[in-house]
């Protein structure tokens, strides 16, 4: 016999957070969608355009239009006016339009094409604990892209924007003055080090990355006028001498690595600082009490990716640089998204 449960006795718990967490890919790909389709750039000079005219410059079909605007809009993506217009919001306008110093659009693009297809494998994983997208270099974005040059270039052009913030972000947080030269651990073409010594005209630097990157590094550093103050090094991190400086900056690197490698890495890293210098380390830590979900997914992302890779926690990381012969390590926010971890080097 089937029984109707009553009402009034029906769960208290409001089921809005669980629908929302199911779908919360949706407004992923509308945002996807958006900048595949070009509409941040089409309204880029600021003029408020109707929908049909939105249509006519990014190709929408009028079916979806009122939906997909109306979308965007309630995302804050863009801003709708009184008489049935549209605009980029000021974050589009920031970050979204194409060929502004800000773009992240790339990023958005390289997110779209490689994320969905590895998270989409996750239960797989999850039951037999294999990776499901082999690629230790740059937790699963890279793949086979280093194979052809003209993917590599747009992988990292979509991710200059992001290193130029977090250059910013890093030419600020620490007193330059005190030194004169700094290497970037898998500083890749070299934007992250461009921004740094743009900020700071003293400085000399040095990416050092697997060989391959190389030419990449040469077309962009050449290209930004900065050949005679950032030079290449290429070789692996557990293989090859680490060039001396000052500052070693480690940036999503050791999220790569299981906790031997880690300790390994942060051994040579102290011999390769000079006397008196600085490493700075900064990921998408976990924090130490592992509460934060944006932290836990990012490192259930790099346990998908690499065979023995994973965020780790803000005082783990501490610890390996004590261990390794740093002192008076310190943590702190960076960019609302990831911890900035520093020690130093006594001097000789």
């Amino acid at each position: 016999m089937t029984t109707t449960e009553d009402p009034q006795t029906a769960p208290a718990v409001d089921p809005g957070p669980l629908i929302r967490l199911t779908i919360a890919d949706c407004a992923a790909k509308v945002l996807h969608s958006a900048v595949t389709l070009g509409v941040f750039g089409a309204l880029a000079e600021g003029r408020p355009a109707d929908s049909a005219e939105l249509a006519r410059r990014t190709g929408l079909h009028h079916r979806m239009v009122p939906d997909f605007l109306d979308a965007l809009a309630g995302l804050g993506l863009l801003e709708r006016t009184e008489g049935g217009r549209y605009r980029n919001s000021p974050l589009a306008q920031t970050y979204l339009v194409p060929d502004s110093s800000s773009y992240l659009g790339g990023f958005v693009e390289l997110t779209n094409e490689t994320l969905y297809g590895t998270w989409g494998r996750l239960t797989e994983a999850l039951r037999s604990g294999e990776p499901q997208h082999l690629d230790p270099d740059k937790g699963g974005f890279v793949g086979d892209r280093h194979k052809d040059p003209a993917k590599m270039k747009r992988f990292l052009a979509g991710l200059d924007a992001y290193s130029d913030r977090m250059g910013a972000e890093l030419a600020r947080r620490l007193d330059w003055g005190r030194h004169s030269s700094f290497v970037d651990l898998g500083g890749a073409r070299g934007n992250l080090a461009a921004v740094l010594v743009r900020a700071h005209p003293h400085l000399k630097a040095t990416c050092f990355d697997l060989e391959r990157t190389r030419p990449l590094f040469t077309e962009h550093i050449g290209g930004l006028g900065l050949a005679d103050r950032i030079a290449f090094a290429g070789g692996d991190f557990f293989a090859d001498p680490l060039p001396p400086a000052d500052v070693v900056v480690l940036g999503h690197i050791l999220h790569g690595f299981d906790t031997g490698r880690r300790r390994e890495l942060l051994g040579r890293v102290f011999e390769a600082v000079r006397p008196g210098g600085t490493v700075l380390v900064y990921d998408r830590m976990v924090d130490d009490d592992r509460s934060d979900p944006e932290r836990l997914l990012s490192s259930l992302h790099m346990r998908l990716v690499s065979p023995d890779g994973s965020e780790y926690r803000v005082a783990d990381c501490r610890s390996w640089l004590r261990e390794a012969g740093f002192t008076d390590g310190t943590a702190e926010p960076l960019l609302g998204t990831h911890t900035l971890v520093s020690a130093h080097k006594e001097a000789a």
